[in-house]
Order: C-alpha cells, then structure tokens, then sequence
C-alpha cells in the first residue's frame, strides 16, 4: 500500500507540473500576439515583459514545488515523521500540549524553508520588473508580524481542538467543526480592524468625489457602506487591488493606493461594482456553506479514519499519535482532491462571469470593466495566453482576454453596432470560443 500512496502523490504532482509545462509552451507560443480586445492597450515590450514575467514567476513556483514535494515525501517516507513524533512526545506528557507543539513545530520548519524562495521572489523577480516597494526593513517586520500571529492562531486551534478531542472521544469531530466555523466567522469580522492595521495604513478616501459615487452606486445595490479607504499598498508593491470586508449588509471598502492611480473613477466604480455583484448574488454566502460543509465531511472522516488501525501502514509505519495522524490524512487528503481542483475552479469562475454581468447591469457601462480589466492585466502584466486545460483546470477567474471579449459584446448589444475591438453577437470571430464562454 505504501507504494501505491506513494504512486498516487508522483502522478497528481506529475500531472500539476505537465499543465504548467503546457501552459508555458502555450504562452512562449502564442505571447507576441496582440490578443483582441487589447489592440492599442498592450505594447510589444509590455507583452514581452508579461511573458518574461510569467515565464520567471512559474519557475521559482516550480522550484518550490519540487522543493516542498521532495521535502514532504522525505518527511512522511524517510523515517522524519515517526522520529519527529517521538521527540515531540518526549517535550509534554499532556495530549493537548503534545499536539500544540506538533503543529506549531512544523509551522515554524515550513516558514523558516519559505524564506529563501521569499526574499528571491520579493528582492530579485519583483525588483526586476517593478513591482517591488518593499525595504529589508519592512519585509523582515512583515516576517516577524505575521508568524508570531501564526503561532498564536494556530496555538490556539490546536489547543482548543484537541482540548475537545480528549473531552468527546465519540463526538469531537462536530465540536471540532463547529469551533472552527466560529473561530473563522469571528476571525472575518475582527481582522479588518485588529490584524490588517498591523502591516497596513488605513485612511479615508480623499479623491474629490470618489466616496460620494461609490457610496451612490452602493445604495442602489442595497448595500450600506460603512466606510471607504484607501491603504497604503505601494508601500510593498505597485500591484493594484481592490476588497470587501465585513459581515452581512454592512461592508468596508477598500482600494489600494496603487488602483486610484491607475484608474478613473468610472473603472474605479466598475471594480466596485463588479465585487458588490459577489454580495448581491449570494456568492460569499454560497461557498461559505460549500466550504463548512466539506469541513464538517472531512471531520467526520478524520474521526473514523484516525482510529484505524491501519492508518499508519499506508506510510509503512507501525504506529503513530493522534497529531501524526492528522498529518499523514491531511497528504491524503490532497491526493484525493486534486481530480476535483477543476470543479471548484469552475464554479469560481461561473460567480465571476456573474458578478462582470451585475456590474454591467448596475453601472449600465460594460466598458468601463473592460478597460479596467486590461488596465488590471498590463499593469501587472498579467498572462493574456493560458492555455485553454491550465485554465479550465486552475483558474478561479474567466482568463482576461475571454471577460474584456464578453463585456464588449454586452456593450455592442446595448449600444449597437461600431463599438471597437468587440465581437458582434451573430458572427464572431474564429477565436471568440477563447473570448465568450
């Protein structure tokens, strides 16, 4: 059975590195040509940049794979994990205190192995274009920030969780389930004002009439507004954004620094617009019940299958504590859900095909979300070629080039025909298959 396991993760881990191949053949192939929709937005040095930065991003993100997938078989089939399992237990003889240890141990292992593929990416492929903002100062005080907070949060969880392990042999899978709901439903509300003012500067948005239009179109989406800001995101990187925070009819606004500069304020309301359409159609709702359903499923299946006693052997181990345990079904775990990554990915990208309709519908200007979404995609140079598998198999959004080609379309549809770079809705082009889906 260890060799099957074993099997199992080399052909998930060799199919994941065949899409990227694909895609990166795809977009050496295809990268030197002005998609449509774009003719007169993108120059040939911009595509040249997107395809070196795409072509160099993917390498370091191989490099780390392998690095983490060779760790990882090395850590569960070379004899680490069973030797790792008995000095924790030699550290506490409390199973809660054993098992906070476990996890905090390995959380710390895997932020330290993270470093070098960091600072490459943050001081040497960032630089290199120029996205990065950031001084050895402020990443190292962003390092500091956000493990001593992943320490804390992830001590306490495993604290509280295995405090109702021991508490409820039978049932701590549900009380397990419902602890973590709460503590993520508590950790959505607080964050935008206890952990995200740590490495950010949150202030009221001061362009001469922005608030007053966003707060109007919010209005008419039934959305109340509790504040608007803008943070200091150029501070680390000249990538832009935009997000929603809070919980129920009551949201915060926030815009990056870096997007009110890109961007007029009609691209700027079509953004907005474009996340309201996540609020209105349910969408945050819909994958919250998704999300704690499977959580709820995959407790129930820790609960029986860490009592089996064979659990251990599918690693070629004769025994192993409870935390070990965790471990070797949680590499399991994603052996058996990567056939489903393209499902999930599918049902993102229908809410987002969504959400681009409700903006249109709300702002009645689908080209002002065109233009912003190849505003967003050549200032951060985004692949404007994936290959049609990679993005169908990944891709929690519709690729660039297909949402600009819709919304074009949905513009010639309200305003007739002669709108340029778009396709007409009864003869379109030979590739529109890649521009609408």
């Amino acid at each position: 059975m260890t060799a099957i396991v074993i099997l199992a993760y080399l052909v998930t881990l060799g199919a994941g590195l065949f899409l990227r191949a694909l895609n990166l053949r795809h977009l050496k192939q295809h990268g030197s040509t002005v998609p449509p929709g774009f003719e007169g937005a993108v120059e040939p040095e911009t595509l040249r940049r997107t395809v070196s930065y795409t072509l160099d991003q993917s390498r370091l993100g191989l490099a780390e794979s392998l690095f983490d997938a060779g760790l990882l078989l090395v850590f569960l089939f070379g004899g680490l994990l069973p030797a790792y399992d008995r000095w924790v237990a030699t550290l506490a003889d409390s199973f809660v205190l054993s098992g906070v240890l476990f996890f905090l141990g390995l959380t710390l292992i895997q932020t330290i192995l993270g470093i070098p593929f960091d600072l490459y990416g943050t001081f040497r492929l960032e630089v290199r274009y120029g996205f990065n903002a950031t001084t050895p100062g402020l990443w190292l005080s962003d390092l500091a920030k956000s493990t001593l907070i992943a320490v804390v949060l992830s001590g306490l969880l495993v604290a509280g969780s295995f405090a109702l392990v021991q508490w409820s042999t039978h049932f701590w899978w549900l009380w397990v389930w419902g602890f973590f709901a709460l503590v993520s439903l508590t950790f959505m509300y607080l964050s935008p004002y206890v952990i995200e003012p740590l490495f950010n500067r949150f202030e009221p948005v001061t362009e001469e009439g922005l608030e007053d239009e966003i707060r109007a179109m919010a209005e008419r989406a039934g959305l109340t507004v509790s504040r608007v800001m803008k943070v200091d995101a150029s501070r680390r990187s000249r990538h832009s954004n935009a997000y929603f925070t809070g919980i129920g009819r009551v949201k915060r606004i926030v815009l990056y620094d870096t997007l009110i500069r890109q961007m007029s304020h009609r691209e700027i309301l079509a953004v907005l617009a474009h996340e309201i359409g996540h609020w209105k159609k349910g969408h945050i709702r819909q994958r919250l019940i998704l999300t704690e359903a499977g959580a709820l499923a995959a407790a129930w299946l820790a609960w029986k299958l860490t009592g089996w006693d064979g659990l251990p052997g599918l690693l070629g181990l004769d025994d192993a504590s409870f935390a070990a345990r965790l471990v070797i079904l949680g590499f399991l775990g994603s052996i058996v859900s990567f056939p489903f990554t393209p499902l999930s990915s599918w049902l993102s990208r229908r809410h987002e095909r969504e959400a681009d309709r409700f903006a249109t519908d709300i702002t009645g200007d689908p080209e002002a979300l065109a233009s912003a979404l190849v505003k967003l995609s050549t200032e951060n140079l985004s692949n404007l070629h994936p290959h049609p598998l990679y993005a169908a198999f990944y891709y929690s959004h519709p690729p660039v080039v297909e949402r600009v080609g819709q919304l074009r379309c949905d513009r010639l549809a309200r305003c007739g025909p002669g709108a340029p770079g778009c396709c007409t809705l009864r003869q379109r082009p030979a590739d529109a298959r890649h521009l609408v889906p």
